[in-house]
């Protein structure tokens, strides 16, 4: 875990034609997320900023980070996080929703990582620690009906949406 952050749904999409509301970080001391660590070289993290380049990468402080896999210790290090400038910061509207294939991607990310390192309801506390989730949320999967043909883990993801945000879940439009 990450004590000081709030991920949530609040990143400003593009101002211009159809876009999306995306997930944002800010600096909030009374939040804390769950997320993975992963080293990288000079050349990766100066490759992450070029990537990242609408997001500011901000130092964290080893003590506001939990290790939940069972390492004893922070490896030796720098440890940063990408947040969003105040400027950019948007929440989700009926001209920029949430989009389904946005949040298949950040669910079954979080699903895969859950298998991969046995993380106990790792996608759970993906869910529950992300903020300012809207009724402005449209299901743009390719085909709706037959979601698991596009997203094998279509499943999962709409069942673990049901399960801990039920009126959202239930409001979304196709």
């Amino acid at each position: 875990d990450v004590n000081g952050i709030q991920r949530g749904w609040f990143a400003k999409g593009a101002s211009t034609g159809y876009s999306t509301t995306f997930l944002g970080a800010v600096i909030d001391t009374s939040s804390h997320i769950n997320a993975v660590m992963f080293s990288l070289s000079i050349d990766e993290l100066a490759a992450m900023d070029k990537r990242e380049s609408s997001y500011c990468r901000a130092a964290l402080n080893a003590n506001q980070i939990q290790l939940s896999n069972g390492v004893a210790a922070l490896p030796i290090g720098q440890y940063w996080i990408y947040l969003n400038p105040l400027d950019s910061i948007a929440f989700a509207s009926v001209q920029k929703p949430i989009v389904q294939s946005y949040v298949d991607i950040f669910i079954g990310g979080c699903f895969e990582l859950e298998e991969q390192y046995q993380l106990s309801d790792f996608a759970k506390r993906c869910v529950s620690s992300t903020s300012e989730w809207s009724s402005h949320w449209v299901n743009d999967r390719i085909y709706p009906r037959r979601a698991f043909i596009h997203q094998p883990k279509a499943w999962h993801i709409d069942h673990l949406l049901n399960e801990q945000l039920p009126e959202l879940f239930n409001s979304i439009s196709i």
